[in-house]
């Protein structure tokens, strides 16, 4: 693993909290505890699903994943490492596993 890996995957650590920012509106994310159950309570879609649409339409390794409550629902916030070290951001609808957004 490179030194520019290690120190992305480091920053992405230290840089997270339980509140983040999405599009101006602060979101709350969930803990270990309340992601598996909203996922038992089929109110969101395993993360492997939410990660495959992230990868097919962005590439790269997740290196971040949160579930967090939005305005419209649950959505996962994930980060992507792509093999050349350009740094993305998907959102995917939790609830479908579509995605949302992708840059």
């Amino acid at each position: 693993m490179s030194w520019a890996r290690v120190l992305l995957l480091a920053w992405l650590a230290m840089a997270g909290g339980a509140e983040t920012v999405f599009a101006g509106t602060p979101m709350r994310c969930l803990n270990a505890e309340h992601r598996r159950a909203a996922i038992a309570a089929h109110k969101a879609v395993p993360l492997a699903r939410a990660m495959r649409a992230a990868r097919g339409r962005n590439g790269g390794e997740v290196v971040r994943a949160r579930l967090c409550e939005s305005g419209s629902g649950l959505v996962y916030l994930l980060t992507l490492l792509s093999r050349d070290g350009k740094v993305t951001r998907a959102t995917v609808d939790a609830g479908t596993g579509r995605l949302i957004s992708g840059r």
